[in-house]
């Protein structure tokens, strides 16, 4: 079989549909690790993978990789995602006042959040995407993701497997000046000559984190259009650099981790994910803060660390916010 070429000079801009099904085939792993798994392409990380990543650690410097988690942030109710919502249910106004009912003077303060689990760093589940009614692994979408949940691969199923080695590729270091252009589409010949710039090697198993420097022109600028505008990102011909690679996961740095608007003349909507999630059983995670990393690898002279970032278990859940952690 002929691979789907890795030019994005050679797409059909007027045939998403063919050319998401072309990429969806030649790369699907359904049955890989058998009918019955439910993380994907995260089974790459195994023991040896991790052992490997722990003898990383050479500082012990800690970078969290988090975007806020408040009201000022990016979201402006597309889908109904929202900005996180906190509210103080006891607060130190009651303490003072004595008004909570506790004994010998103590008070204390308690709160809880409202929001979407895919408002700001997050990880997509496996069942965040579908293509044409099929999950991961081939299973019938309607009987993955109910109204109680994802019953076979929610988010809890990879609560002690996001933690390995975390590569960085700061694309936008490497091909600009700090940022690339919205609307910029990542070449696999980008990532791969990104990578033999920066003298790092992408490997089985790694957690890929890619740099495009939207994230640091929000931060000068404001919001903006972050949430679901213009952005560079990664092109659908990279689908057959993800696997070949055989990485275990993938982050950006934007909200929607592929390029865009998408590459077609005609409607289109996020077609890499449609190719990676369902088909590949790639886990994808999107607006992570990458800038002090990016300084800190650009400083030490290295671009792999020890990286964990487990989702929250929340049961049935199809994405989680987190906070990774790299450890220099």
């Amino acid at each position: 079989m002929t691979l789907p070429s890795d030019n994005p000079l050679d797409l059909d801009r007027t045939d998403p549909e063919r050319e998401i099904a072309s990429r969806a085939e030649a790369f699907r792993n359904w049955g890989r690790w058998g009918q019955d798994d439910v993380l994907g392409t995260l089974n790459f990380i195994d023991e040896q993978v991790r052992t490997s990543a722990a003898a990383l650690v050479k500082t012990g410097r800690t970078v969290s990789l988090a975007q806020r988690f408040d009201t000022d942030g990016p979201q402006k109710g597309w889908r109904r995602r929202i900005n996180p919502v906190h509210t103080m249910t006891d607060t130190g106004t009651d303490a003072e006042r004595g008004s909570q009912g506790f004994p010998h003077g103590i008070g204390g303060a308690d709160d809880y959040i409202t929001m979407p689990l895919q408002c700001s760093t997050q990880w997509d589940g496996l069942g965040h995407i579908f293509d044409h009614g099929k999950a991961w692994n081939g299973r019938a979408a309607g009987e993955v993701v109910t109204s109680d949940g994802d019953q076979v691969t929610g988010i809890e199923t990879s609560r002690a497997t996001i933690v390995g080695r975390g590569v960085l590729l700061d694309v936008a270091r490497h091909l600009a000046d700090g940022e690339l252009e919205d609307g910029y589409a990542i070449t696999a010949a980008d990532l791969d000559a990104c990578a033999s710039a920066q003298g790092v090697e992408v490997r089985r198993g790694d957690i890929l984190l890619v740099r495009t420097g939207r994230y640091t022109r929000t931060v000068r600028d404001g919001w903006g259009e972050y949430a679901g505008g213009p952005a560079a990102g990664l092109s659908l011909t990279t689908a057959g650099w993800l696997h070949r690679t055989e990485i275990a996961a993938i982050a950006t740095d934007t909200w929607g981790f592929e390029v865009r608007p998408n590459e077609f003349d005609v409607p289109s909507f996020q077609p890499l994910h449609q190719v990676v999630i369902p088909n590949m059983g790639l886990t994808i995670g999107e607006m992570w803060n990458l800038d002090e990393l990016a300084h800190a690898c650009a400083e030490l002279g290295r671009w792999e660390f020890f990286l964990s970032a487990p989702p929250l278990p929340i049961t049935g859940a199809v994405g989680s916010p987190i906070n990774p952690i790299a450890v220099l």
